[in-house]
């Protein structure tokens, strides 16, 4: 795959994760049992929907130059492994929680793994330079 193309792609799942992210509590009203993780009232829900929602938006606004926010990239890709492995260990570790072994834990390891694989290692000289005048 070319570099021009991987990030045609890379913007893409970029927008793709950020939409996903901005509809985390949709999901977790219409299929619970793979999205939501409280029994009865807390706070802990919208305080995740927060969370997600700005990274969703900032995920959206870096395809725009995915090369400019490498930083932000590499955050949600490690950040995204390690919540899915916790989440992972909890679901199983849970009887009821199994449900998550089919919904937000494969979600996050297929947005870090996608990211990973399209998202380039270094800046390329061209890139830095451009940035730098």
């Amino acid at each position: 795959m070319t570099a021009i193309n991987r990030l045609k792609y890379l913007r893409v799942v970029l927008v793709l994760a950020g939409f996903a992210s901005l509809a985390l509590y949709p999901l977790m009203v219409l299929w619970p049992s793979g999205w939501s993780w409280h029994v009865g009232h807390s706070e802990y829900p919208m305080m995740l929907v927060g969370i997600y929602a700005t990274l969703g938006v900032f995920l959206i606004l870096a395809a725009r130059d995915p090369l400019a926010n490498l930083s932000l990239i590499w955050f949600t890709v490690w950040s995204s492994a390690v919540h899915g492995a916790v989440m992972a260990v909890q679901a199983v570790t849970q009887p009821e929680q199994m449900g998550h072994l089919l919904g937000d834990v494969p979600a996050l390891f297929i947005v870090a793994a996608a990211l990973t694989l399209l998202t380039p290692r270094v800046r390329s000289k061209d890139a830095t330079h451009r940035r730098a005048s």
